[in-house]
């Protein structure tokens, strides 16, 4: 959790506005949805009113960075920068990093870098002139999002541990060697296995035919083996898909947990992830002749970029 939030207010960062959207999808109050931000709840209420739709009051968080930006844009006259200072910002726009990213990385670098806020009215603007900088970003893309609260008909699994009896530990982030698992679906049978260490955001992904628990063991025996040293514990959701868990625990050495139905936040590290898949394989990609080596590829483009949790480090430069 953030902490220190009442010292000095600040507007949310592009990060907090989607895990705000997030949050809200879960129906969660305001007080514990400001708990898990570690902003005052005060400031949601008026994240929320000055930036939910004026056309049915959702709040969506591409809308509310498009607002946000499009304000910061109508405050100031003229532009700092131009071109030659935004090629470089660019390149990297192009690669998926976001704009704090971008910042935090070249500020870490040492390198002159204009503020997020500048980079999204450059991106912005580039939109209202035809261009497609706004592609890049995380969301540019969202469709339909999954409705929560329903009941869950998945097959139930006996004897599993809940994730209230994980070690605090894992909770806290103290250690590396705990990841989170999930699968990603496309358009037909055919999904990707995707598994993440919860402390250094480390992802592994590899591609299967259809959702069994058959096949998800192999795969997740294959994606983790290399790594089976550093594997403590893994959660999961409850798909019929993890049910071989057992056989996991026995061939890793890891005990595996399981998510409270329809929490996804207790798995936010692979929720992240995943989001972040997404502008890869967009939902309803038919998801059959993807690759080991193609998922390779996009778990090392991943792996390689800077997180501001990380102090704007990559994944692969605090895990190794």
């Amino acid at each position: 959790m953030r902490q220190n939030w009442w010292v000095k207010y600040h507007q949310l960062s592009t990060e907090e506005r989607y895990e705000l959207a997030a949050l809200r999808r879960q129906n969660l109050g305001m007080g514990k949805m400001a708990k898990h931000l570690g902003r005052h709840r005060s400031t949601l209420y008026r994240e929320v009113k000055r930036n939910q739709s004026a056309h049915d009051g959702r709040y969506r968080a591409n809308q509310a960075v498009e607002k946000a930006s499009g304000r910061k844009h109508r405050s100031r006259r003229n532009w700092l920068y131009g071109p030659e200072e935004f090629a470089p910002v660019e390149n990297l726009i192009r690669q998926q990093f976001s704009p704090e990213q971008i910042v935090g990385r070249r500020t870490l670098e040492g390198q002159a870098v204009m503020s997020h806020e500048t980079i999204y009215r450059w991106i912005w603007q580039d939109k209202r002139c035809g261009g497609s900088l706004w592609k890049n970003l995380r969301g540019a893309r969202k469709l339909k999002r999954k409705r929560y609260g329903r009941y869950d008909s998945r097959g139930r699994l006996a004897g599993k541990k809940p994730i209230e009896q994980r070690p605090l530990v894992v909770a806290n982030r103290g250690r590396i060697g705990d990841w989170e698992i999930d699968t990603i679906h496309g358009r037909g049978k055919a999904c990707v296995v995707t598994v993440v260490e919860r402390k250094t955001g480390l992802l592994r992904m590899g591609p299967i035919r259809r959702a069994t628990k058959e096949q998800t063991l192999h795969r997740t025996v294959k994606l983790l083996w290399a790594e089976r040293e550093r594997v403590k514990t893994i959660t999961a959701d409850n798909g019929t898909e993890f049910h071989n868990y057992r056989e996991l625990e026995s061939i890793l050495g890891a005990e595996v947990y399981f998510a409270t139905p329809h929490h996804a936040w207790e798995r936010g590290t692979n929720e992240n992830t995943n989001g972040l898949i997404r502008q890869y394989l967009p939902k309803g990609t038919n998801l059959s002749q993807l690759t080991q080596p193609q998922c390779d590829r996009i778990a090392e483009q991943l792996n390689n970029r800077p997180r501001l949790r990380l102090g704007f480090k990559t994944p692969n430069e605090v895990y190794y």
